[in-house]
């Protein structure tokens, strides 16, 4: 019996450790249209770099820094990252610890820093968007908000530019909590709707659980969603 009080504790350690590495291995992960969207081409230079991944197009004055969604692979959102930036619009996709953007939600400062572009908008899908927006709010060097189903928390500067966008067929979107967030968005603010896409169309990752049914493929919700994204930043 003596021997308890040491085995206890000893198991409920192994238990947390297991419990650790089951949650952060359980996430949605990026497909293979995904991974070919990481390759460079004539549209843009894609490279791996210390903060994730860096879609280098022909803009020199625009860039959006973009927070992945809530246990979504990062490189899930390369189909869409790499059209924006073969539009004019470079991209610095962050990779988030645990992939959770709110565990590192001020990695965007290390970018606004090190790179100069005249413009520097940030955003992200679902609970990374929400993420962005925290950040958004706080930071006065960001010339944009662009958030992909989902909402901001906080109340945000009179003066930003915000673009929201979701699908219509969207089941994972809180569309209670994104009607009531409009409160905190500046006067003017862009929304916008993909016809027939849902919550996992931002991104290539497969079917999201609890998600609507898309009536249009991953790959015209990207094209789409790109091509707005590209008309609010660059005023077109």
């Amino acid at each position: 019996m003596k021997y308890i009080k040491f085995i206890v504790p000893f198991v409920l350690v192994i238990a947390l450790i297991c419990s650790g590495a089951v949650y952060v291995n359980d996430y949605y992960r990026a497909d293979e249209r995904a991974v070919e969207a990481l390759e460079s081409d004539g549209g843009a230079a894609v490279s791996q770099e210390s903060f994730g991944w860096y879609f280098d197009g022909p803009s020199t004055e625009n860039a959006l820094i973009f927070y992945p969604g809530g246990k979504v692979e990062e490189t899930a959102y390369a189909p869409l990252l790499h059209k924006l930036a073969s539009g004019g619009v470079d991209v610095f996709l962050i990779r988030m610890p645990a992939r959770l953007a709110f565990l590192g939600m001020n990695k965007a400062e290390d970018i606004i820093s090190n790179f100069n572009y005249e413009n520097i908008y940030i955003g992200g899908h679902s609970l990374g968007g929400v993420a962005a927006a925290s950040f958004a709010a706080e930071n006065g060097d960001i010339d944009g908000l662009v958030l992909l189903a989902s909402y901001s928390t906080k109340e945000l500067p009179d003066n930003l530019p915000v673009l929201l966008i979701y699908g219509s067929e969207d089941g994972v979107l809180n569309k209670e909590s994104y009607e009531k967030s409009k409160t905190n968005l500046p006067a003017g603010f862009t929304e916008e709707i993909i016809e027939g896409g849902n919550h996992a169309g931002f991104g290539s990752y497969g079917a999201q659980k609890g998600d609507g049914n898309a009536a249009i493929t991953p790959a015209e919700q990207a094209d789409g969603t790109a091509e707005i994204i590209e008309n609010f930043i660059t005023r077109k």
